[in-house]
């Protein structure tokens, strides 16, 4: 039996690598059980995932958390965002999900912004420009590569809604993750017709987009899981809303997260319509904005530098004049889809701690170039930084972020945003708060504030540089892959 001091909710992070389950409880936050399990991404021409192992690893990761899952009161699924999860009559999945970080649909995205308007009529109608992460570019790519599969098709859905699905049996999904699709209106917060018209997608396939605060459903009779029939199912949604949620995140607050991919977002009261394409104009998950930048490249493709250099991901050193552009997977942010790493400046006397250190330099350059685009003109440019993911944790990471921006960085204590913030909105559900709200009940963003630094300009200055005087190369790259 658990010790909690009230009801206790479930939140869920299905990532990219791992599923991840928080038991909570409602009254103080404090997490009473957890559990993880890992997934398979292929790594070959695409990124894709059978969404079979994203109910399996939920159920191991439940089975983990023990006695305190079969109490929840309420469940909530955050997921990674943009993933194609195509089903059969059945509800069986077609063929494998095509993740956000598949990045071969580049000439449909080309294509699907040139023919429904240019950049700015996208940025004005969904309020963003579509890059290779979104799910109408995945879309047309697989109707323009496997017309079977889109013919076998009878349901759409995001990842967060599958798993959503198989608990309640009902298509939902959140303003928040549907913004993401490239289909999402943002003026009308309503699917679009002329987009859906244009590739070809049945919008009755697609599934019916819940409000916030409103309940998906119940969890029905027949499933794996630990819940009892008739537990209450919220709505879910992306996995940068659901950490935004989790950080009880307030309008004009920074966030920075390191995981797979960099990001950048902040809570907004304004619609954002960004037409050069770099900060995508998200919805968050309880009626405000969330617009965001996203890097494809962050601690992933530092890890590979260090693992090539034989180091310690903390074996960085200082100066030299080595830059590197590590686009080891394309990038989206600078929008270069099929660009390589980039490396300049090498000398006889660089260091492999200070090539090291150049990887991490620039994988925060592009997150922080964008951070003025995200932040509204009326932000205080003094409010901390706050430093989340995988990476925020490391020394090196967080020493390139203070150096690089000049700001002061605070490092929420909190793990497992994603799945607090699931948590959060699932509680919300039992006590009619704004889940955000309830994560600041929980005091979820304490951590310690590591003071400003000056900013490096030179190091910036030169990162910017060399971008600059490559983007001629990059792009043919980019028309060469």
């Amino acid at each position: 039996m658990s010790t909690a001091e009230g009801p206790l909710v479930v939140g869920v992070d299905t990532s990219t690598q791992s599923t991840k389950a928080l038991v909570v409880d409602v009254a103080t936050g404090r997490i009473v059980a957890s559990g993880q399990a890992p997934h398979t991404v292929t790594t070959g021409a695409g990124r894709e995932s059978d969404p079979r192992q994203w109910w399996d690893a939920l159920c191991e990761a439940l089975r983990q958390c023990g006695e305190p899952a079969h109490e929840a009161a309420a469940v909530s699924i955050g997921g990674q965002q943009h993933g194609l999860v195509t089903l059969d009559a059945d509800g069986e999945p077609v063929r494998p999900a095509l993740l956000w970080n598949d990045v071969r649909s580049a000439p449909q995205t080309r294509r699907l912004i040139e023919e429904l308007g240019g950049p700015k009529a996208w940025a004005e109608r969904t309020g963003s420009v579509p890059s290779t992460s979104f799910t109408v570019t995945k879309w047309a790519w697989l109707a323009e590569h496997e017309p079977e599969a889109v013919r076998a098709t009878k349901a759409v859905r995001l990842p967060h809604d599958y798993l959503t699905e198989r608990l309640t049996g009902l298509g939902t999904t959140d303003r928040g993750d549907a913004s993401g699709t490239g289909w999402w209106a943002a003026g009308s917060e309503a699917y679009d017709e002329q987009t859906l018209a244009h590739i070809g997608l049945d919008p009755a396939s697609l599934p019916r987009i819940v409000r916030p605060g409103e309940v998906a459903g119940t969890v029905r009779g027949s499933h794996d899981l630990p819940f009892s029939t008739g537990t209450l199912v919220a709505a879910g949604t992306g996995d940068n809303a659901a950490a935004a949620m989790g950080l009880g995140l307030r309008p004009g607050t920074p966030v920075l997260s390191l995981g797979t991919s960099g990001v950048v977002y902040a809570v907004s009261k304004h619609r954002p319509a960004d037409p050069t394409g770099t900060v995508a104009g998200f919805a968050d998950a309880h009626g405000d904005w969330l617009p965001l930048a996203c890097t494809l490249n962050c601690t992933l493709a530092v890890d590979r530098i260090a693992a090539l250099l034989g180091l310690d991901r903390q074996a960085v050193e200082p100066g030299g004049s080595v830059t590197f552009l590590p686009y080891l997977d394309g990038e989206r942010t600078p929008n270069l889809p099929n660009a390589s790493g980039l490396l300049h400046g090498l000398r006889h006397d660089t260091t492999p701690g200070q090539l090291l250190q150049a990887a991490y330099d620039g994988a925060v350059h592009a997150l922080l170039g964008a951070l003025d685009l995200v932040l509204d003109e009326e932000a205080d440019r003094t409010t901390p930084l706050l430093l989340i993911g995988g990476g925020a944790r490391g020394a090196a990471w967080q020493e390139t972020v203070r150096r690089l921006s000049g700001r002061p960085v605070q490092v929420p204590e909190a793990k497992e945003l994603v799945a607090l913030g699931a948590a959060a909105q699932a509680a919300g559900l039992l006590t009619g708060e704004d889940p955000a709200a309830v994560a600041r009940r929980w005091n979820t963003a304490a951590g310690p504030v590591l003071e400003a630094v000056e900013r490096d300009e030179a190091a910036f200055a030169r990162m910017s540089e060399v971008l600059s005087d490559a983007a001629p190369l990059l792009e043919r790259r980019t028309d060469a892959h």
